[in-house]
């Protein structure tokens, strides 16, 4: 992880504490005082005896929204703790209009079938596909939160431009707004809430002295999370420079919905079963440790056979590797991997 990256505290009653310094963690841990645990590639401890102070300063939050990267920033007044690149979750739109076409095109087949039911779509929700994004930031939150006493998010807000002499379409005009709006009603519900507009973000970050790269895909501090790191500045007021630039970056496992069968036939006219999370025994992207591979996670399985993939790349490295020969650790929620610090495009590793 690191010298500069604080270590995550548990309590033994699962109260989240303020983080310590690596060099502490390591004594408490030699002591047997503390018990180390991993949490989605972050090292933590879990406290064996009572803690000397309960104590806890704010720790915010910094949230920069984008459309394939998504940039999180965890930091108190005296440290950065965490700083998580992500990748979007973006798919989901894309299958269900796949599943649309395939469902009306049943539906216009000359084959008996029961009438369509009434239209009862219900236009106030949030479209499947937006919700799926905005559930996925929330989702990175609620994990932060298990890792710090997280008390504020900032959030840079993005808005949609709304269309002249369009009263309905201004009402609710874009599957961007209704994402938004549920997914500040959400943080509002465990977090304080504040947010900046982006140009509001881009002055604060210009007065801190910082930069930010126009290469928005590549894995670099100052893509996505220099302005996360500056949405909490605005909260903290700290008043210092950036302690790290070490990143770690994120990608959601993507898991197919079971379905009756595959839609397009095989030869022969077959269609075979197709989707499902339960493979092998093993959930879909179960963390598994294999004796040739290593540490790897699960994909498909078929004729007691199960696939094995990389953990960092999510790279296909096998497909026929035998159950017994795995040891599952824990089902993983995204792919993980931490990127070296960067400072002007070298790295300083």
């Amino acid at each position: 992880m690191g010298n500069h990256l604080r270590v995550p505290v548990k309590a033994a009653d699962g109260d989240i504490l303020m983080p310590c310094s690596p060099k502490r963690a390591r004594r408490l841990v030699e002591r047997t005082e503390a018990t180390p645990y991993w949490s989605h590639g972050v090292f933590c401890i879990r406290l064996n005896r009572e803690p000397s102070a309960r104590n806890k300063q704010p720790v915010v939050i910094g949230v920069d929204p984008g459309s394939k990267r998504e940039g999180f920033s965890a930091r108190t007044a005296a440290h950065d703790l965490l700083n998580v690149d992500a990748d979007a979750r973006d798919w989901v739109g894309d299958k269900l209009e796949a599943r649309r076409i395939l469902r009306k095109a049943r539906r216009r087949r000359k084959t008996p079938c029961r009438s369509p039911k009434r239209h009862r779509e219900n236009h106030d929700r949030v479209p499947a596909g937006t919700r799926a994004r905005w559930e996925w930031k929330l989702r990175v939150l609620e994990w932060l939160a298990t890792l710090y006493p997280v008390t504020n998010v900032v959030v840079e807000n993005v808005a949609a431009a709304p269309r002249k002499k369009a009263r309905r379409w201004n009402a609710s005009f874009s599957p961007l707004e209704a994402g938004k709006r549920w997914f500040y009603t959400r943080v509002e519900e465990s977090w304080e809430l504040s947010t900046l507009e982006g140009y509001e973000t881009a002055e604060l970050r210009e007065q801190y002295g910082l930069q930010k790269t126009s290469r928005k895909t590549s894995e670099r501090w100052d893509a996505h999370c220099v302005d996360a790191w500056t949405l909490a500045e605005s909260v903290l007021q700290a008043g210092k420079p950036p302690e790290h630039e070490r990143v770690v970056r994120i990608t959601p496992i993507r898991r197919q919905r079971r379905c009756l069968h595959r839609a397009n036939a095989s030869r022969g006219g077959e269609r075979r079963p197709y989707g499902g999370t339960n493979k092998g025994g093993f959930k879909t992207g179960t963390l598994v440790k294999h004796r040739a591979h290593g540490l790897c996670y699960t994909g498909g399985a078929a004729d007691e056979r199960i696939s094995l993939h990389n953990l960092e790349t999510g790279k296909r490295l096998c497909q026929n590797a035998r159950i017994a020969d795995l040891r599952p650790r824990t089902p993983l929620a995204w792919r993980f991997r931490f990127l070296p610090a960067v400072n002007g495009g070298v790295s300083t590793e």
